[in-house]
């Protein structure tokens, strides 16, 4: 759906909500002497003479009055009405024929009248008719909601091509025909009016408690499942999920929940957990999630997620394989948690107790990638205000597609040189360090000026007064590898396109860091909550 939320539904009228053919369009332009390929508003607006426009129009409006005396409702007119009246959408019409024939024509509806509309505008308003996008921008502001939660139901190219232009979601009504060629670009095309209920509810909200089963059983009928290994698949009714391991070695677990970040929620729900999995030497193979979602929430929003998971997941070779999806007023904003499971050979699994004095540690790309791409892309407006230059804003939303860590671990753990991986996540890379470092049982050295830093990253930070080693960081893997290897990995990484850095070194077996700028001691930071919890407003419990 091109948009997620659906708060008004404008209709077409004849051959939309009335069925087609009461107005008998080659005989009127017969009479009026029209070309069959010209619509007759225009051919009477550019009629030269004022005499004949006002004969021609009194001509076409007595054609309306008899047309809407003779119509009738179209199939399941009454019915879509009744439903979208029910769920408080509210309803206009849009039309080129004479408000007093609309009138008419809905006294011919059983139950429905023209009050069950909250705006009629014809070709009487003083806005251009169709195709113009005008009426369309006007029913909006009346109607009290944005452009892109309008729908536009019509039967004719006219309509598609006026709400498209608006902004709106639109869907073309063929009446079981083949007449005319529907319209390319409409976002949906349907045979009769009853087929436009489920398109209306992908948009409107969810009452709390477990995802619908009908809208459930028909997004993942479009999933294919090809994973042999999975042997008991996702569906209704199904609380489980089952999958071979027989010619696994060793499986690695990992859980961590997404709820930060609102925007392609799920690329970093599978990333994340996905990263964790490859700083062990493991292949990331089948994610359960649980998606919560907060009250007032629409299916098309849930799908939207939904499908990021599935097309993440694919990218990866990933098998999505279960879970569960709720709407509840436990949480304010769209929460998803992953569970993911890896595999490894016994004697490839990376264990960070292997690192030794000597070690090199390397850095790939640079400090705070995710937290980089999630402010530009929560708090661009924002950034923009304090004199940020937009390309640079757009660069750092761009980050997204490079906090994946899982190309470099792959080449980091096939080297057999590797002591030890961490991904840089919550608390950046001054926590991250630190947690290496306890993890290895080993004190560890650090290199301050060698610690790559966007530009893009150090302005964000500098105009929202934050640091950027307190940054939340996945995108950045921190690498333990035996000296004598190191310029080969770094090659090696460097080849596969990833920027890769010398940032310290592993020292004796105890706890702590020592950090080092340009040769002189210096003070490694310390954050008791990760930088960008203070831009969401929340505490050092998480809480607002």
């Amino acid at each position: 759906m091109k948009h997620t939320s659906i708060k008004a539904v404008l209709f077409d009228f004849d051959g939309t909500l009335t069925r087609p053919g009461a107005i008998k369009f080659p005989i009127i332009k017969e009479r009026l002497g029209c070309p069959s390929d010209r619509p007759v508003l225009e051919f009477i607006r550019e009629m030269p003479d004022p005499e004949d426009r006002r004969s021609a129009h009194a001509a076409l409006e007595q054609f309306e009055a008899d047309a809407a005396i003779a119509s009738r409702p179209n199939a399941g007119a009454v019915e879509i009405i009744t439903y979208l009246r029910s769920k408080g959408v509210r309803l206009g019409i849009l039309t080129r024929n004479l408000e007093a024939s609309v009138a008419r024509a809905l006294e011919n509806f059983n139950g429905v009248s023209a009050a069950d509309f909250e705006l009629i505008l014809s070709r009487e308003a003083p806005i251009a008719p169709k195709p113009s996008p005008a009426g369309v921008l006007l029913a909006a502001q009346e109607l009290g909601v944005e452009a892109g939660e309008l729908m536009v139901v019509g039967d004719f190219g006219f309509d598609i091509e006026a709400g498209n232009q608006a902004g709106a979601t639109t869907v073309f009504l063929t009446n079981g025909t083949d007449d005319q060629p529907p319209p390319p670009d409409a976002d949906y095309r349907i045979s009769d009016l009853s087929q436009l209920r489920d398109i209306v509810r992908l948009g409107l909200p969810l009452p709390a408690g477990k995802f619908p089963n009908d809208l459930l059983r028909k997004f993942l009928d479009g999933f294919e499942f090809k994973d042999p290994s999975v042997i008991v698949n996702p569906g209704i009714g199904e609380d489980t999920a089952a999958v071979s391991v027989r010619d696994e070695e060793v499986i690695v677990l990992k859980s961590d929940p997404i709820t930060f970040a609102t925007d392609a929620i799920g690329q970093y729900a599978v990333l994340i957990n996905a990263n964790d999995i490859a700083t062990a030497g493991a292949t990331p193979r089948w994610l359960l999630t649980t998606l919560l979602f907060p009250c007032g929430t629409t299916p098309a929003e849930a799908f939207q997620v939904m499908n990021d998971l599935e097309q993440v997941c694919r990218r990866w070779h990933i098998t999505l394989c279960g879970g569960h999806t709720e709407i509840t007023d436990a949480v304010t904003r769209t929460v998803v948690s992953g569970m993911l499971t890896g595999v490894v050979p016994r004697d490839g699994l990376i264990d960070k107790r292997n690192m030794r004095p000597g070690d090199k540690i390397l850095m790939t790309k640079g400090v705070a990638v995710e937290g980089t791409t999630i402010i530009a892309r929560e708090f661009g407006e924002r950034l923009a205000s304090l004199g940020m230059a937009e390309s640079e804003i757009a660069h750092c939303r761009q980050l997204l597609s490079q906090i994946s860590i899982l190309d470099e671990a792959r080449i980091a753990a096939q080297s057999g040189a590797v002591s030890a991986m961490h991904d840089v996540t919550e608390g950046g890379l001054a926590s991250a360090f630190r947690e290496l470092g306890v993890a290895g049982g080993h004190r560890l050295r650090v290199h301050m000026e060698n610690i790559p830093v966007f530009p893009q990253t150090r302005t964000m930070c500098e105009l929202l007064e934050l640091h950027p080693l307190g940054l939340i960081g996945s995108g950045s893997l921190l690498i333990c590898c035996r000296e004598a290897h190191c310029k080969q990995l770094i090659a090696d990484i460097f080849r596969a396109g990833v920027q890769v850095t010398y940032i310290g070194e592993v020292l004796e077996a105890g706890e702590g860091i020592e950090a080092l700028r340009e040769g002189q001691p210096a003070e490694w930071p310390e954050f008791e909550v990760d930088e960008i919890a203070r831009l969401f407003g929340t505490d050092a419990e998480g809480c607002p």
